[in-house]
């Protein structure tokens, strides 16, 4: 399996500064997203978050299929991305390694 190097470095980064920012915490991750919500400015934010993390489905959703995938290969990435918007589609991002050469030649 080939892993792409440079989606693997952000996901440590992020992941790491996740959970080493969530052990610290005085509120739950629940909680954390009720505060959220609850004022229009923040609550943009969050709406624009999952805005975000749809399309990014939408996409792995498309790219898995493009490559022979089914809908089950991309459900832990649409759970993950449901949770922590950014990491589903990075991990999926480094599980899917680059483009091979030859398929884009074919394309051409």
């Amino acid at each position: 399996m080939r892993v792409s190097i440079f989606p693997l470095v952000i996901l440590c980064l992020f992941m790491g500064f996740t959970f080493w920012v969530m052990t610290g915490a005085e509120q739950s991750l629940l909680a954390f997203g009720a505060q959220l919500i609850s004022s229009p400015d923040t609550a943009q934010v969050v709406i624009d978050l999952y805005i975000l993390a749809v399309l990014a489905c939408v996409w792995m959703y498309q790219d898995a299929r493009s490559r022979g995938k089914g809908v089950g290969y991309v459900i832990p990435f649409f759970l993950l991305t449901a949770v922590f918007v950014s990491a589903g589609p990075l991990l999926y991002l480094v599980l899917r390694g680059g483009r091979e050469p030859e398929a884009e030649a074919s394309k051409v």
